[in-house]
């Protein structure tokens, strides 16, 4: 077998095999680069209820989150609370957070959804297993390494690399050198 046939079949059944872990790291590289403007692991959703006022500002810290509660027939079980201030509660329950004024009946309901598929990625991504997961990322690094070199290989002529994948290749230099002089 001759090397650039031998260089075809390298790059085609390693592209197979890696595949599916660019895209998992791909589509978790995104996710990750935008962290600031949303969590991908985690949506967030707000909904806003009104539950009987009260003008009784007088009752214990207990006694409005009881209130609150028994106004909207919750039934998990709550980890703690927080009194703003006299007619203001935050009531914290597992993946939910409740934030009353008993004087205006005002209530908004946070509640926290795994978005399940990124949240998986993510944790692959970010190396959180650990252990083997290492290896494999590494080989799965050292496949992309291989992917890029053969790559350079699969054409000749005009369209190959020494024809016009040269001024691809100084492209793909000259993009990370550029942001390099400017922001590092």
């Amino acid at each position: 077998m001759n090397l650039r046939k031998l260089i075809r079949v390298l790059h085609r059944d390693i592209g197979y095999a890696a595949v599916v872990l660019t895209l998992i790291f791909s589509i978790s590289g995104i996710a990750v680069n935008h962290i600031n403007d949303w969590n991908p692991n985690y949506v967030v959703e707000t909904d806003s209820v009104k539950i009987k006022p009260t003008a009784d500002s007088l009752l214990t810290a207990e006694q409005v989150k009881k209130y609150v509660i028994s106004q909207l027939n919750i039934t998990d079980s709550i980890k703690t609370a927080f009194r703003k201030s006299p007619v203001e509660i935050d009531i914290f329950l597992e993946r939910k957070t409740i934030s009353a004024n008993i004087k205006t009946g005002m209530v908004a309901i946070e509640t926290i959804k795994d978005r399940d598929a990124f949240k998986m990625m993510n944790y692959l991504h970010l190396n959180k297993p650990k252990k083997i997961w290492t290896w494999v990322s590494d080989i799965f690094a050292a496949s992309l390494i291989l992917l890029a070199l053969t790559g350079l290989f699969i054409l000749k002529g005009k369209n190959g690399f020494f024809g016009r994948g040269k001024w691809f290749f100084m492209l793909g230099i000259l993009i990370p050198v550029l942001f390099l002089f400017l922001y590092y």
